[in-house]
């Protein structure tokens, strides 16, 4: 090897390195599967609306404000520790919150909903999974932040507790509401 060369292999370390410890930096979560949804419109679905005989669109979402779509699940534990979080941003942030029921019962889901509250301003049921599976939900919670015409901004995977409704969710919200 000479000249210029004899550094590819110090390059190529040093570029391993640069890889390797941004990758381990942030708070990118390993595990988490990237939505190939964001900025792209809501997926079509057409759900019932818990306790009551009426079926809902995509087009409720499209209300010219932001809204934060949560799919959960009454058998589901972190759905049960993020709620206090999402009854603050129902109550406090002035951004509407539909529910959508996962692979749950109405009876079941009501339940829920009595016993911690209801942060959402209308609850679908996806008794099949199947408008999860058109969202690319990989498991509840997860959360989707649209803007006024209907576009996913963001995806919240996982449970908004802890620090993340601060320095993830809320930010997000703040930049769509312009």
């Amino acid at each position: 090897m000479t000249g210029i060369s004899r550094f590819i292999p110090v390059a190529v370390v040093i570029a391993m390195i640069v890889l390797f410890f941004t990758m381990m930096g942030g708070d990118r979560n390993p595990q988490e599967i990237k939505s190939v949804l964001i900025d792209k419109p809501v997926p079509s679905f057409s759900l019932p609306m818990l306790g009551m005989d009426k079926t809902i669109t995509e087009a409720v979402l499209i209300t010219g404000k932001p809204v934060l779509v949560n799919f959960f699940a009454s058998w589901c534990a972190p759905c049960r520790a993020e709620h206090e979080n999402l009854m603050k941003i129902g109550a406090s942030y002035g951004v509407s919150i539909v529910g959508i029921a996962y692979k749950d019962t109405p009876e079941k889901a009501q339940v829920f909903l009595n016993e911690l509250g209801n942060p959402y301003s209308l609850v679908l049921m996806d008794q099949d999974g199947r408008a999860a599976i058109d969202w690319g939900v990989t498991g509840v919670p997860e959360t989707f932040l649209i803007d006024s015409k209907g576009i996913i901004h963001y995806r919240h995977w996982g449970p908004i507790i802890g620090d993340s409704l601060e320095k993830r969710l809320l930010p997000r919200l703040q930049e769509i509401s312009g």
